[in-house]
Formats: structure tokens, C-alpha cells, sequence
């Protein structure tokens, strides 16, 4: 009997659907990304990219990068838990307790807050991160998000994505860089579903006074929102009393979620770690958010970062007055130009109001390309931001009075 004739060539390709010449992939973007602002900070690498570019000097003082190395104990702390087998493994998704209890234990020896570590912590890979879980999880399309400005732009850029709208209370150079929020209409808190503080502030300088966080934490009791303390920058504080914690406020725990960075007071900024910390009811919903969207904090971070939280922040304070030396540094080359900073109580950065009849970004552009010396304008801080320039603090004092001497050379008669 004869074989059956069976084919055994490969079927042919179905043809190529045709592609239509009026349409590009751009064209399947979600409406989110048109409404995203630019990210001011890549903008400003960018102009001092193509200065270097063009074989020039620059004295970069716009970047927000710490200068220095970590603690020693925290270094030997990352060396040994990258040879633990425990630390091969993904982590809690919450964070190790080991770095859970240190926060805790943190909190509780610098603040005198009592946190649950369980369920009032969690850890992430900086504290954008959680700047990012949090605004996602409170914020609707249409929703309200109430700013202090000059602000941090992450802020209104994560409200954007989730397509909220915002409110901006300036902070005025007379009442020293603080909001007046009872000067805000009680329409605007009722609409209000979030209010976002920065203390010690970026890029003013300015820290929080308890009447300030008292105030906060009442509004939100009577109408009805939820207040966060981006506290990226605790322990940076130039005065006698170190930078408060919302959470010293009473009854703040019940209305609010502060944000804290391992980056600044330990310089570990490229080990990326943090936490948020905040009402049990709101951290189940955040660390929700989180699971879905967010990478773990690495393990071997968290037990470096235990090993920060549990010393005596004795680092911390050191480092806290070597960034008021080079304020002080900074601030007496720049009399030399005819130029006084602002006062400056806590964080990284001085804050300088351009000379008059100055626009900010223009004056931005004269000193890096008369005097080879970056800053960021105060404009890409929001509207209220304008009239001021931003210096990084985060170079030695030796370069801060050299970047004042170039100001001060090439000033002539701009000023």
C-alpha cells in the first residue's frame, strides 16, 4: 500500500499586516506622560555635560550627590552581610527586622516616637520611593495635593503621573522660608486629600518649628487630610536643636507618613535606602502599593543601614557641622562678590536671591558660562522658587571659596 502524499514543508508565513503610514507607536503613550514635567535636575546635567564638553572648567554646584564616604562600621557592615548566604535572597517585603527594628530604635533615641516596626515601617530603595508608593496610593485623577513652595519637583511630577492637581502655599523669604497655613483658605483644605512638607527643607534651608507641624497636624485633624514630612535630611540640622520629626507632634501618628533617607546622613546615596514611617492603616495601603510597583531595599543595605540607625549618630552631627563650615565658607567668598546667602538652618544646599533686576535662570546661565560655577535656578522649584539660585554644599570648603573667588572675578559690573 502507497505511502500517503504528506507535505512536509513548512506551512508559508501568514503575510505582514500592512502597517498604517498615520500611525506610530508613540501614538499608543498613556495621556500621563504629555502632563509629566521635565526633570529640572537632568536638564542642569545636561548644560554642564556640553560645558565640560567644550573642555571648560566647572565647578558643579548644582548636584545634590554627597562628597564623602560612609562610616567606616557601616562599610565593614556591607562587606560582611555581602558573604552572608542569609543576604542571597530576596528580602521581607517590608524590610529585614533587623533594619525595621533600627528604624525603630531610631526614632525612639533621637525623637522619643515609639513606632511599630511591624506595622508602622517599611523599608525602600530611597526615599523617592516612598515618596512615589505614597503619593500612588492617596492620589485619585482630579485629586488635590497641596505643596509648600519652593519644592522638591519629584512632588508635582508623582502627582502628575496619577493625574492629581496641586496647590501651591508659598513660603515667603520674610517669614523665613515657612508656610503660614492658616493664611489658606479652608475651601482649599476641605478639597485637600494630601499635604506634602519638607524639613529641613530643599532648597530653602529652613527647618521645621514644632508650632509649624502642631498647625499641620490640626488642619488635617478638622479637614480631613493626610500631612507627609519628606524627611530626607534629618540629622542636617546648623542649629542647637537638631531637626524635629512630625511624629514629636502629638496625634501626628494618626494623620500622617514621614519620609526618611539613609542617603544624606550616612552619604550612601548609590546604596539607595530608606523608609517610610507613619499610621498603621495608611502603611498597610502604601506597602500594598509598594509590593506591586516598587524593588525590595537590598539586603545588604538594610544591614548597613541597621548598623547607621543603632549608633549614636555621632557621624551624623559631624557631618551636620562640616556642611555649616562650607555654608559659612561659601557665604563669606560670595560677600566678596556682593552677594549674601540666605540663612540656612539645616540640609545641603544655601539658597541666594539674585541680583536685582536679575531673572533667576538667566542668572544661572551668566555664572556657568562667565564664571564656571553651576547652580540650579530657584524657578525649577516651582513659580515661588523665582528670584533665587540653589548652591550645593556638597564640595569642600577649599572649592566652595574657589567658586566664589571665579563669581567674584568675573562679576565686573553685572551687579
Amino acid at each position: 500500500m502507497s505511502s500517503p502524499n504528506i507535505s512536509t514543508a513548512a506551512p508559508a508565513a501568514p503575510a505582514a499586516a500592512p502597517i498604517s503610514a498615520s500611525w506610530t507607536p508613540q501614538a499608543s503613550l498613556a495621556h500621563r506622560v504629555s502632563v509629566i514635567p521635565a526633570n529640572p535636575f537632568a536638564a542642569s546635567d545636561a548644560r554642564v555635560a556640553a560645558a565640560v564638553a567644550q573642555g571648560r572648567d566647572i565647578i558643579n554646584l548644582a548636584k545634590g550627590n554627597p562628597d564623602g564616604a560612609p562610616p567606616q562600621f557601616m562599610q565593614d557592615a556591607l562587606a560582611r552581610a555581602a558573604h552572608d548566604p542569609a543576604n542571597f535572597k530576596y528580602p521581607q517585603f517590608d524590610g529585614k527586622p533587623e533594619f525595621l527594628d533600627a528604624a525603630a530604635h531610631w526614632y525612639q533615641a533621637e525623637h522619643g516616637v515609639t513606632i511599630d516596626p511591624r506595622t508602622q515601617l517599611l523599608a525602600v530603595a530611597g526615599a523617592s520611593v516612598g515618596i512615589s508608593a505614597t503619593i500612588t496610593t492617596l492620589i485619585d485623577p482630579g485629586d488635590l495635593v497641596v505643596l509648600v513652595g519652593p519644592y522638591y519637583p519629584q512632588y508635582e511630577g508623582s502627582t502628575a503621573v496619577v493625574g492629581g492637581r496641586i496647590h501651591v502655599i508659598p513660603a515667603l523669604e520674610e517669614n523665613g522660608f515657612l508656610p503660614d497655613l492658616d493664611s489658606v483658605p479652608a475651601s482649599v483644605w476641605d478639597e485637600a486629600k494630601l499635604l506634602i512638607l519638607n524639613y529641613p527643607n530643599n532648597p530653602t534651608g529652613a527647618v521645621a518649628t514644632p508650632e509649624l507641624f502642631a498647625t499641620a497636624v490640626r488642619l488635617a485633624h478638622e479637614h480631613h487630610f493626610v500631612v507627609v514630612n519628606d524627611f530626607a535630611y534629618a540629622g542636617i540640622g546648623f542649629d542647637a536643636q537638631p531637626p524635629i520629626s512630625l511624629f514629636e507632634t502629638p496625634s501626628a501618628l494618626e494623620v500622617g507618613v514621614e519620609l526618611c533617607s539613609l542617603s544624606k546622613m550616612y552619604m550612601v546615596a548609590g546604596w539607595r535606602g530608606g523608609f517610610v514611617a507613619g499610621n498603621a492603616g495608611l502603611l498597610r495601603a502604601i506597602k500594598a502599593v509598594h509590593q506591586q510597583t516598587s524593588i525590595l531595599m537590598s539586603s545588604v543595605v538594610q544591614v548597613a543601614g541597621a548598623a547607621g540607625l543603632n549608633s549614636d549618630q555621632s557621624t551624623v552631627r559631624a557631618l551636620a557641622a562640616t556642611y555649616r563650615g562650607r555654608y559659612e565658607a561659601l557665604n563669606a567668598g560670595l560677600a566678596k562678590a556682593g552677594l549674601e546667602l540666605e540663612p540656612v538652618h539645616g540640609g545641603l544646599f544655601a539658597w541666594l536671591k539674585v541680583p536685582h533686576d536679575w531673572d533667576d535662570a538667566d542668572f544661572a546661565v551668566w555664572l556657568l558660562d562667565k564664571a564656571g560655577v553651576a547652580v540650579i535656578p530657584g524657578s525649577d522649584f516651582g513659580a515661588t522658587g523665582a528670584g533665587f539660585v540653589r548652591f550645593s554644599l556638597l564640595e569642600p570648603s577649599e572649592t566652595l571659596e574657589e567658586a566664589a573667588r571665579r563669581i567674584a572675578a568675573a562679576r565686573g559690573t553685572a551687579w
